[in-house]
């Protein structure tokens, strides 16, 4: 399973490149405003970090297919590693299908059942991100949509890759892995989260404690 970082801040990113552990981006409107930055500033420096995928997403209040198509085209043409993210809705689809049709690949976000990401395949995105958290939070398990959406685009090959999105914590990222799942978009407090565990750091104090004990404090 690949990891894509789920943040629009750039330092973020930097520092989850520097692991060598992300494949790609994913950004929406709520994360590039959180950042109060120039929405294709900030998505021109993250394509000089970041030699992936990288989704950036039509503006909330863009409703229509026309409006979609016109901002996917301009997103696209940041970068070639440019994926237009693209929300699930029947002018949506129309929008992922036109652009899909132009090469230029789409992310549908905002997925919340198998239906709605079998559309988005037979559209041709290249993506679809059903989202975890948000389907916990009332009382379904996201884990199962995931597993669901797999097994039908295993049943007929279909080209399109699932992110697992709305990633809340590292039981999430495991249950991704053990479903199946393309990629995980996460954020960085996740990421961070994944890496600590009680007993790497007391082994870290033992470890240092013998050495002092034998070389004595440097």
């Amino acid at each position: 399973m690949k990891f894509f970082i789920d943040t629009a801040n750039v330092e973020e990113i930097r520092r989850a490149a520097a692991c060598g552990i992300i494949s790609g981006v994913t950004t929406n409107p709520s994360l590039i405003a959180k950042e109060g930055r120039d929405y294709a500033t900030v998505l021109k420096e993250i394509t000089e970090i970041v030699d992936g995928p990288i989704s950036g997403e039509v503006e909330a209040t863009t409703t229509d297919a026309e409006g979609m198509i016109r901002e996917g085209r301009e997103i696209a043409a940041i970068h070639k590693n440019m994926v237009v993210k693209i929300p699930m809705t029947e002018e949506g689809l129309i929008a992922c299908h036109t652009l899909s049709q132009e090469g230029i690949k789409v992310n549908v976000t905002l997925i919340f059942s198998a239906n709605q990401a079998l559309l988005a395949a037979r559209a041709g995105a290249a993506y679809v991100s059903p989202f975890l958290g948000r389907l916990d939070d009332i009382s379904y398990p996201g884990i199962d949509l995931v597993r669901t959406i797999e097994e039908i685009f295993m049943n007929y090959n279909l080209n399109c890759e699932v992110i697992c999105a709305s990633v809340r914590n590292p039981i999430h990222i495991t249950d991704c892995a053990l479903a199946g799942a393309d990629i995980a978009t996460v954020p960085y407090k996740v990421l961070k989260q994944m890496m600590l565990h009680p007993l790497t750091d007391a082994g870290i104090e033992k470890f240092a404690a013998d050495y002092q004990k034998v070389f004595g404090k440097e």
